[in-house]
């Protein structure tokens, strides 16, 4: 058999196109510094656009080993809350605790949570997104912490399902965890 051959132009061409398929396919990390400096998270409005497969990652806030005078730290509880609880910046039981920042003195640098946007998580702390839903993350001071402001932050998950996928889930033929989790459904809009 007689394979044509490629040129090295023909050859580079291929590497390239495989390069832009791994790119377009790689997940995006959406960063987020969690401290009361961040405006954003004060606000009403900051929201991050996410698509399944993308990560979150929180930093907490984060001080240098020689303690400011200018006063206490900031340690904090992230939750990951329903809308109503978003708009108040309140805990309430149905909130579900996602992590602590109490080690504002960490000598590593600031300490990163990482929250994976994914449909099914093997973990059994992860979370499972549904996509077309928003979910809600908002902050409290913990015990020994200053008080803080108000600091909350809004996910879009990127595509709502098509028809064929929210029919499934609305006549209950939908078999996975997510769909019938009903606790899971009052913490998004």
């Amino acid at each position: 058999m007689n394979v044509p051959r490629c040129s090295g132009v023909c050859a580079m061409m291929r590497v390239l196109a495989l390069f832009i398929h791994v790119m377009s396919t790689t997940a995006k990390r959406h960063v987020v510094y969690w401290n009361s400096t961040n405006t954003r998270l004060t606000g009403d409005d900051y929201s991050v656009q996410v698509n399944l497969s993308d990560y979150l990652d929180i930093l907490c806030p984060h001080y240098p080993a020689d303690p400011p005078s200018s006063g206490p730290v900031e340690t904090l509880a992230l939750y990951l809350v329903a809308e109503g609880q978003f708009r108040g910046c309140v805990e309430t039981k149905e909130a579900i605790k996602r992590w602590e920042c109490n080690q504002p003195f960490a000598p590593y640098g600031p300490v990163r949570f990482s929250e994976k946007i994914q449909r099914f998580t093997p973990f059994s702390l992860g979370f499972e997104f549904l996509p077309g839903r928003h979910y809600y993350y908002s902050s409290l001071s913990t015990d020994d912490g200053p008080p803080l402001p108000c600091m909350k932050l809004r996910v879009n998950v990127c595509c709502p399902p098509t028809t064929a996928e929210s029919s499934r889930q609305e006549d209950g033929s939908c078999s996975t965890r997510s769909c019938r989790n009903a606790a899971e459904e009052t913490l998004v809009s």
